[in-house]
């Protein structure tokens, strides 16, 4: 699934929140760890699948998606460069398998520490377990505000946002409707409606594969009524 990437010297040092752990930590990291890359596409984990190693990615991005009984899928998250996965991380703590799938949407580097490795590490450094749990309380938070958009939030608005957050600052999106689907968590159709409705009113153009975004601004104004909503 995953090929040998080249090594780095010292990959501790260039990930900041690594390069701040105490030099046991580290040095255990740089000694059991190993480099592992993917190219764009390459399916990492997936749901069910055995969790055999805590991934710290480098290089490129991955995105954390879950697929229903329907065949509808959401996207829960993107881990970046300097980033882990919690999905990993639940499922190593937990001793379970994957209920969810990771897809490589770029060229990834990333280094892999084995579960034995990352127990032992999680019990013995104080350091290593405060940046574990602390990735994994942020990203938690994350989740539960996607949670909240999906259960309550109004597909305009978080549609509005999406255009922009993917468009950023182009006037072209380069998404399919059923991309653009996943990403919010809801339907095709839901998405292909409420494009339409965002085209009559002359904020954007629909093309085969991608869209112009006509007037940002009003996507932008109704984007942020969900905001002063929650507030």
């Amino acid at each position: 699934m995953l090929d040998i990437g080249s090594p780095i010297a010292d990959w501790t040092a260039s990930v900041p929140a690594i390069a701040l752990l105490d030099e046991a930590a580290r040095s255990h990291l740089r000694n059991l760890a190993r480099p592992m890359a993917a190219s764009a596409g390459t399916r990492i984990f997936g749901e069910g699948s055995p969790c055999s190693a805590y991934l710290i990615l480098l290089a490129g991005q991955l995105r954390v998606q879950k697929v229903g009984e329907s065949g509808r899928e959401i996207v829960l998250y993107r881990v970046e460069p300097g980033e882990t996965c919690i999905v990993t991380t639940a499922c190593l703590m937990g001793g379970t398998d994957y209920d969810a799938e990771g897809i490589a949407e770029t060229d990834i580097r990333a280094q892999a520490l084995p579960a034995p490795a990352f127990r032992d590490l999680l019990a013995q450094s104080a350091s290593f377990r405060d940046f574990v749990f602390r990735t994994y309380g942020t990203r938690i938070s994350s989740l539960l505000m996607l949670i909240e958009e999906v259960a309550f939030g109004r597909i305009d608005q978080r549609l509005a946002a999406c255009l922009l957050q993917i468009g950023k600052g182009r006037d072209t999106v380069d998404a399919t409707h059923q991309e653009l689907a996943t990403e919010l968590g809801t339907a095709r159709e839901v998405v292909s409606r409420q494009l339409k409705e965002f085209e009559r009113s002359g904020w954007v153009e629909l093309g085969r594969g991608h869209l112009r975004l006509l007037n940002p601004r009003a996507l932008d104004q109704l984007a942020k009524k969900s905001y002063a909503q929650s507030d």
